[in-house]
């Protein structure tokens, strides 16, 4: 037992005694702490011998008598021994009742074991259980428990007080004191002294903030529900430090009252109009079942609580269940969702895994696509240039022409008029076929002399009639373009068919291409003029545009273009056909290819011995000239598919190029369909999950499933039927 088992209540029988023994109970008078003094005189020699047990030494001493520790002689077992040494104005029906009670409750291990009674000794006595661990109210002054402690705890006391309303005995005194611990920490309830039996009409005063509010009246009918009340500010205690409602100030206005009437009706008012307690809702770690449990056993209105210690125990047993579940349920239900994720999460893997793929995949056919069309569109430029030049030569083998044009230039180009008939015929001719073959005619024809003055041109400029152009390469065929204040002395027109260097036209800034030939005079000895054919080199691509250049939507999809191998200049571009013109010379040179590209472009018209070697480079991230220097970003910026391919003899390299995103759109747009429909079964199953374990969660949580499973077990009805209550 514990040190001083026999406690007494704060209110007892319209006695006016302290707690002893109970943390933070009322203050003491100069009466009761005498009365405390004298309690404290631990006889130290027993009050009597016990037969069959050794008397070792006295544990306390309360107000009708003392307890002291023994041993059994036979067995050696440790006991405790209640001697009522103060048998003067002994109440004897109220320690009977104790007895007698106890008698009855023998069966419930969590109940104090009456193992002895000696009613005829002097003084009487009994024994009973020692319980190394003393009482529970010790066991919490250092602070509050732990919740699955406390919840151990409250759930043995419950066995014990449904045992005991089972029995039709109300404890009507519940609270710390009262409960013992034995040597395992296991609580046993005890102090019966001041229990009723259901039927009986009797008052019965518990201890204060422990006592249910229409408990303290002393014309009040006991009721299970006091019981559920002390519980609830036993379990309340143990969670927070101390039972609701008591604070110095509640103490104080209670010690104040004169009479026991008074201090109940200023304790029944401070229950009542008081805000209910809730520390149990603020301290971390506390459920809130476990906090709506305690809320309801310590509801004001006794039809609002448990109907009785039963109730209160099948709740706590139902929240144990739901919280040893929970780890099930949540693997349950966390369980499919982390695998429909982790299953989502290698879909999405396996999908980025395969894009990687697809896009690798359908960037090499990209790329093989624009190979096969470049080298195409290489050869049909080489193809348009050698037509041209093979034209151009047998105009320039023209007998008559070749007499007209000797003929003008004895007269120092003065009478034109007979040459230029003879070219103007020739010129007709060649434009007609080439307008009915859907072909470019020539931007222009000219003719100059043997010195580079430019004796004709179709059509007419005067600003170049005349003008000495022999530091142009359609000319002197040497490769390069002179200043033209700086030609060489020994310059001198071509002898043989020739395709310039491009050039920038000085009328549309574009770049430009001369096929020239000699003009021999009549006797194939002397070079007399040079005939020449131009064109912009964008004209060159122009008939080859709506076959290879697409544009979905309003993004371009593919285009061709033209650059010089020798110094990475764009020659052709279908954004220099409408912009070149305006565009300034230092920006001009931005156009250009540089570092790797460069380098690749070179190599790609090194020459080599190997005829195996592709003639064809592939670029899968092209840069466009015009997008990455800003001119163009929107329109020409961004990565690219590109394929390179020489044009024939020529220094240019032909340019296929298609934009990357557009290429790579129908692995995109099946990635986004097949994400979506990822996420669609994602959610979806994710629903049927969800409406799964409702149903589950919602039969396992149903009453009347949980009342036929009780039932089939065998499980007895509740007591309330036993006690008589609602």
């Amino acid at each position: 037992m514990s040190a001083d088992p026999d406690t007494e209540h704060a209110v007892r029988s319209g006695q006016n005694e302290s707690v002893v023994n109970e943390p933070k109970t009322l203050q003491q008078d100069a009466e009761a702490v005498a009365r405390a003094e004298r309690l404290s005189r631990r006889p130290r020699q027993p009050v009597a011998q016990v037969p069959g047990y050794s008397v070792l030494r006295c544990l306390g001493e309360g107000a009708y008598g003392s307890v002291w520790l023994a041993r059994e002689d036979n067995t050696g077992k440790k006991v405790a021994i209640k001697f009522y040494t103060h048998r003067r104005g002994l109440d004897w029906s109220l320690l009977n009742r104790e007895v007698e009670k106890l008698a009855v409750l023998y069966t419930s291990r969590n109940i104090i074991s009456l193992l002895d009674v000696g009613w005829d000794s002097d003084p009487p006595y009994y024994v009973m259980e020692y319980m190394e661990n003393g009482s529970l109210a010790a066991h919490v002054a250092d602070g509050p428990l732990a919740q699955h402690e406390s919840v151990r705890i409250v759930k043995s006391i419950l066995h014990a007080l449904v045992h005991a309303h089972g029995s039709g005995i109300l404890h009507c005194d519940l609270k710390p004191a009262n409960v013992l611990l034995d040597k395992d920490l296991e609580p046993r309830l005890c102090d019966f002294g001041q229990s009723r039996l259901s039927y009986e009409q009797d008052p019965a005063l518990g201890t204060l903030f422990y006592m249910a509010p229409e408990q303290a009246d002393l014309k009040t009918v006991p009721d299970a529900r006091w019981d559920v009340y002390a519980l609830g500010a036993l379990l309340y205690h143990l969670l927070c430090g101390e039972p609701p409602y008591r604070t110095k100030e509640n103490e104080q206005l209670i010690h104040s009252a004169g009479t026991l009437e008074e201090r109940l009706g200023i304790y029944r008012r401070i229950v009542k109009q008081y805000p209910k307690p809730n520390r149990h809702r603020v301290i971390s770690g506390i459920d809130k079942r476990l906090a709506d449990i305690v809320d309801r056993c310590l509801h004001v209105d006794p039809q609002k609580r448990y109907p009785n210690a039963q109730a209160v125990l099948d709740t706590l047993e139902l929240r144990d269940r739901q919280r040893s579940r929970r780890p099930l349920i949540v693997l349950g239900g966390v369980g499919p969702a982390l695998l429909l994720v982790a299953m989502f999460l290698f879909a999405l893997d396996g999908m980025q895994t395969y894009r990687q793929a697809a896009r690798d995949k359908m960037t090499q056919r990209a790329l093989q696509g624009a190979a096969v069309t470049v080298e195409i569109l290489a050869s049909s430029i080489e193809s348009m240039l050698e037509d041209r030049l093979l034209e151009t030569v047998d105009i320039a083998a023209d007998l008559p022409l070749r007499a007209a044009i000797q003929s003008s230039e004895v007269t120092s180009w003065s009478v034109r008029k007979q040459f230029i008939e003879i070219f103007r015929r020739w010129k007709e001719k060649i434009d007609k076929a080439r307008e009915q073959q859907g072909r470019q005619t020539d931007t222009s024809w000219f003719l100059t002399d043997s010195k580079g003055y430019q004796r004709w041109r179709q059509p007419h400029d005067p600003n170049t009639i005349n003008k000495c152009w022999n530091f142009r390469d359609y000319f002197h065929g040497r490769d390069r373009e002179y200043p033209s204040k700086q030609v060489p002395d020994d310059i001198e027109p071509i002898h043989g068919p020739h395709i310039s260097l491009p050039f920038r036209s000085r009328a549309t800034n574009r770049f430009m291409v001369a096929i020239s030939v000699p003009v021999w005079d009549v006797d194939n000895e002397t070079v007399i003029g040079v005939l020449g054919r131009t064109t912009h080199l964008g004209d060159l691509l122009t008939e080859h545009e709506p076959r290879i250049r697409g544009r979905r939507g309003e993004e371009l999809s593919r285009i061709i273009a033209l650059v010089d191998n020798r110094n990475g200049n764009l020659l052709a571009h279908p954004w220099m056909k409408k912009h070149l013109e305006s565009l300034p010379n230092q920006r001009y040179e931005a156009l250009t290819l540089k570092g790797q590209q460069l380098e690749r472009l070179r190599r790609l018209h090194s020459p080599s011995d190997n005829q195996n070697i592709d003639r064809v480079d592939r670029y899968a991230a092209y840069e466009d000239p015009v997008g990455s220097t800003q001119i163009s970003p929107k329109e020409y910026g961004g990565p690219w598919l590109a394929a390179f391919c020489p044009v024939g003899k020529t220094d240019w390299t032909a340019v296929v190029q298609e934009r990357k995103k557009e290429a790579l759109k129908p692995i995109e747009q099946l990635q986004e369909e097949l994400k979506r429909y990822a996420w669609w079964a994602l959610v979806v199953s994710c629903l049927l999950i969800g409406t799964l374990w409702y149903l589950v969660l919602k039969a396992l949580n149903d009453p009347s499933l949980r009342l036929w499973t009780k039932n089939r077990a065998g499980h007895r009805p509740d007591d309330s039927t036993v006690l008589g209550q609602p």
